[in-house]
């Protein structure tokens, strides 16, 4: 009697009856890419199935890291006594550095771990770069893949190399344990944005010319 009502149940004590169909496909989805990612880690270390290619593999990952490309692009924006060369190097340093700028924030938002069966021993790391989401080689590797096919003029062969390096160096990243096939694929698509963003940024003479008078 007195009709009181019911308390009501802390929220933690109800059991969801009903999750959402979302939640339950991003949770298959996410056990699919770890599942996946395990498998294909096949250069992961030296016990691997593959484990014999690791050395292989991390040349492959030198070749995709960020510093080398930055140096290596300095160094020919130095050297370049050519003006349409020069236009083109200074905008290949800008989009590297967007990228390592970009890859950073991401990662450092996400905080994604990198997968359990990875083995820290990556050439010159940063702070973020214990996270893995998403990966910086595969978004050079697009970002990069963009730019040279089209700001260079090469011949169909070293067309085909340039894009089978970008997709070689975004697959070692998998085989080599350091990330997930969803680290990747995203990675893939935020530098084949990010080369979008370089275009219609595109720094030359006419849009800065201060920054063309320090050369």
């Amino acid at each position: 009697s007195g009709g009181a009502a019911p308390v009501p149940l802390p929220e933690e004590d109800c059991m969801k009856l009903n999750p959402s169909f979302v939640g339950i496909a991003l949770s298959s989805l996410l056990a699919i890419d770890l599942w996946a990612s395990k498998r294909l880690g096949v250069c992961a270390g030296e016990g691997s199935a593959w484990g014999s290619a690791r050395p292989l593999m991390k040349v492959i990952e030198v070749s995709g890291h960020g510093i080398p490309w930055v140096l290596g692009t300095f160094y020919g924006l130095c050297q370049s006594d050519s003006s349409a060369a020069r236009e083109v190097l200074l905008n290949l340093l800008f989009a590297l550095l967007l990228d390592i700028v970009m890859v950073a924030v991401v990662k450092g938002i996400v905080k994604r771990p990198r997968p359990t069966h990875n083995k820290m021993d990556m050439f010159v790391t940063i702070s973020v770069d214990k996270y893995s989401f998403p990966s910086g080689h595969a978004t050079r590797a697009a970002l990069v893949c963009r730019f040279v096919l089209r700001h260079l003029v090469l011949a169909v062969p070293l067309r085909v190399l340039v894009v089978l390096w970008a997709l070689i160096v975004s697959i070692s990243r998998v085989m080599l344990g350091r990330h997930n096939m969803t680290d990747v694929l995203f990675g893939l698509l935020l530098g084949y944005a990010l080369y979008g963003v370089v275009e219609h940024c595109w720094l030359s003479p006419a849009t800065t010319p201060a920054l063309f008078a320090l050369w």
